[in-house]
C-alpha cells in the first residue's frame, strides 16, 4: 500500500471517530509507521502537524452541529472543548476568524471527506485566487438596514429576500436619487452582531460624502479605515453568479485564511461591493468584490 492510501486510511478513522480522543500513538499504529516517521509523513502530504489537523476536524465538525441549532456548550464539551469561550477561541486561532463570520458568510454543509489525492491534484493544477491587499480610508454609507439572524440559516433566505423588497419598493432608485454618490456601486454590510443571540443587522447601501440628504427611514454608516483583503468573484455567467459569490466565500474562509498569515480585524467591517460588473445589461459575464478586513497574525 502507498503511503498515501495509509495517510489517507488514518484521516478516515479521523473522521470516523471525531469526537473520541485522538492520538498520534495511535494514528502512527493505524499506518504502521513509528510515531516519528507518520508525524513526519503526515505533514509533508496535508500540509499541517497531525494534531492541529485533528483539533481543525474537530471544530469543523462541531461547527456544522452548531449551525444545525445544537446547544453551544454541549457541542463544545463534545468534542473536546471545555468551554464556549474555549471553542471560540480555538476556531479563531485555527481559522483566522470566529465561528459566527463563518456561519454568517458560507453556506455551512456536514464536512466533506478529505481525499489526499484530489487535493494533491488540486494543488498541482488548481487555481489559486490571490485577492489584493490594500489600504483604505474611512468612508460613509447612506442605505436601508434589516435585521436578520444566523439561527436555522435564516439569513441565507432573507437576505436575498431583502435586496429583492428594495428594487421592488424602489428603495435603491430612491438612494441615488436622494444622495448624489461620488460613483455607482451598492454595498452589501453585516454589522452590529450579537454573539450571544446570533442577531446581526444588513445594511444595503450607497457610498456618500455626507449625511446630510440622508431621510429619515435610511441608515446612517461610518465605514472605519482599514487594510483589506480584496477579492474579486470569477466571472460568470448571471445564472452562476450567486453560487460564485458563495464559492468565493468558502474559498476565503476554508482554503485562503489558514495559510495566508492573516486573520480577521474583529474592530473593522467587512463588506460586497457591486458595480457595473454584476450588471446583466451591461456585462455579460459578471464579477463583484469581496472586502475582508485584516491583520497580520
Amino acid at each position: 500500500m502507498d503511503y498515501i492510501d495509509l495517510i489517507q486510511k488514518t484521516i478516515d478513522y479521523i473522521d470516523d471517530n471525531i469526537i473520541e480522543k485522538i492520538t498520534v500513538n495511535e494514528l502512527a499504529e493505524i499506518a504502521g509507521f513509528s510515531t516519528y516517521h507518520y508525524y513526519r509523513v503526515f505533514n509533508s502530504f496535508v500540509g499541517l502537524p497531525v494534531m492541529e489537523y485533528v483539533t481543525r476536524r474537530k471544530l469543523q465538525y462541531a461547527l456544522y452541529q452548531l449551525s444545525n441549532g445544537g446547544k453551544i456548550l454541549d457541542i463544545a464539551l463534545n468534542y473536546g472543548f471545555e468551554t464556549h469561550a474555549g471553542f471560540t477561541k480555538a476556531f479563531k486561532k485555527h481559522f483566522g476568524y470566529a465561528p459566527n463570520f463563518y456561519r454568517m458568510h458560507a453556506s455551512i454543509g456536514f464536512p466533506q471527506k478529505i481525499d489526499l489525492k484530489k487535493l494533491r491534484e488540486n494543488r498541482i493544477g488548481g487555481v489559486i485566487m490571490e485577492p489584493k491587499i490594500i489600504k483604505r480610508d474611512a468612508f460613509k454609507i447612506v442605505g436601508y438596514e434589516f435585521k436578520t439572524t444566523l439561527r436555522n440559516n435564516a439569513h441565507t433566505r432573507d437576505i436575498p429576500g431583502f435586496w429583492n423588497q428594495c428594487n421592488i419598493e424602489g428603495k435603491e432608485a430612491k438612494l441615488y436619487e436622494t444622495q448624489n454618490p461620488p460613483r455607482h456601486g451598492e454595498y452589501g454590510i453585516c454589522i452590529n452582531t450579537n454573539m450571544e443571540t446570533d442577531q446581526f443587522s444588513y445594511v444595503l447601501g450607497i457610498e456618500v460624502l455626507n449625511f446630510d440628504n440622508a431621510m429619515e427611514d435610511m441608515y446612517k454608516l461610518e465605514v472605519p479605515s482599514a487594510t483589506y483583503a480584496v477579492f474579486t468573484t470569477p466571472p460568470v455567467d448571471e445564472t452562476d453568479f450567486v453560487s460564485s459569490i458563495e464559492g468565493t466565500w468558502k474559498y476565503i474562509l476554508e482554503e485562503w485564511f489558514p495559510i495566508s498569515g492573516y486573520e480577521i480585524d474583529d474592530s473593522k467591517l467587512d463588506f460586497e461591493f457591486y458595480d457595473e460588473r454584476c450588471h446583466p445589461w451591461e456585462c455579460k459575464k459578471l464579477s463583484m468584490y469581496i472586502y475582508v478586513p485584516i491583520i497580520k497574525k
